[in-house]
């Protein structure tokens, strides 16, 4: 709190002394010191902590406030997956959903540039928190009304512009397990030349991790099903505005056999996991919304079987059930679903 008075001699080397009290907490996290979680989750939303790591001109603690956020939804993720809130684990997950509604209500930029990072590690079963990661939309943008009669979402300006993400796709790809090859270099070639034939019925192995519980059977990797969900996204993009290109379409493109297969070859679980890491992207009009809400909707379209069909509706309508806020491009998604009669 002194360090936080204005002084002339001390605010030049502010950015250190945040630096070290970063650290230290990093060094405390809940995971490590249990019994010193509400405190330090105190600490962390400090008026003269938080609003200074993230108000510096050049973003410089937002790489360290991602750290600690993580932190602490890693902690509490084991309980929340089992849905098992005693009184204590629910109090520290009130005051992290309310340490988010700060960050949503004044720093919207930070949770639109960490939104993958942040649901690595949110478990499915939070809707509400993923909700309020997946509504943060730049201070500067105006959203148009979701509900709008004949709302034409490829004619607004945004669409065509790709948001920030400060998140590493591409270690998440790079570091797939050992027995499984590198996942990023088979991908790369398999987008490029839509070969080799093995690549794709060999795909959903490589989604696959050993269990944390000895003896027991694998199971899905869901960062790296992020990460390869982002991936592709940002690929399909690329290759759709490269006008040289001769993929013109979403529907006929590498990036959309893989999402089809996998669609048609997971088992549901692993589908589940696919179709929320879709979903994940649905969210303030940029390039990715526009995609992802088409390959979605395109997935919808040619679904192999009604299961398909339920899924995908099951995805998009448990995020639309809990209280508000509600991601815009989810709701976008979701009214073309109900309306448009194709």
């Amino acid at each position: 709190v002194e360090m936080h008075a204005p002084d002339v001699a001390l605010d030049a080397s502010h950015p250190q002394v945040l630096a070290s009290f970063a650290g230290a907490l990093l060094a405390l996290q809940p995971s490590r010191a249990p019994g010193f979680a509400y405190a330090w989750l105190e600490l962390i939303s400090h008026r003269c902590f938080l609003p200074r790591l993230l108000a510096d001109r050049e973003r410089a603690g937002w790489p360290t406030l991602r750290r600690l956020l993580v932190a602490a939804l890693t902690f509490l993720e084991p309980f929340l997956r089992a849905a098992a809130l005693s009184e204590t684990v629910r109090l520290l997950y009130r005051g992290t959903l309310r340490l988010l509604l700060v960050l949503l209500h004044d720093f919207p930029e930070f949770l639109c540039d960490h939104h993958l990072d942040l649901c690595d590690v949110i478990p499915p079963n939070c809707v509400q928190m993923r909700n309020l990661v997946l509504s943060a939309f730049p201070r500067a943008m105006r959203l148009p009304d979701p509900f709008t009669p004949n709302l034409k979402v490829d004619l607004l300006p945004e669409i065509s512009q790709p948001p920030r993400v400060l998140s590493n796709t591409v270690q998440a790809l790079n570091h797939t397990l050992s027995h499984n090859g590198n996942l990023l270099s088979e991908l790369d070639g398999y987008l490029k030349s839509r070969s080799p034939a093995s690549f794709l019925p060999q795909l959903h192995a490589k989604l696959m991790q050993p269990s944390s519980t000895p003896g027991a059977p694998p199971v899905y990797a869901v960062r790296v099903i992020n990460a390869l969900v982002f991936y592709l996204g940002q690929q399909a993009i690329a290759q759709l505005q490269d006008s040289s290109s001769s993929t013109t379409s979403v529907v006929h493109s590498a990036p959309m056999d893989i999402f089809q297969h996998l669609t048609r070859e997971l088992a549901p679980e692993g589908r589940y996991l696919l179709l929320n890491a879709i979903t994940n992207q649905l969210r303030y009009p940029n390039s990715h919304t526009h995609y992802f809400s088409c390959v979605l909707l395109y997935l919808f379209a040619e679904a192999p079987s009604e299961a398909v069909q339920e899924q995908i509706t099951r995805v998009l309508l448990e995020r639309l059930i809990v209280h508000r806020p509600h991601p815009w491009g989810l709701l976008i998604t979701f009214i073309e679903l109900i309306k448009n009669p194709r």
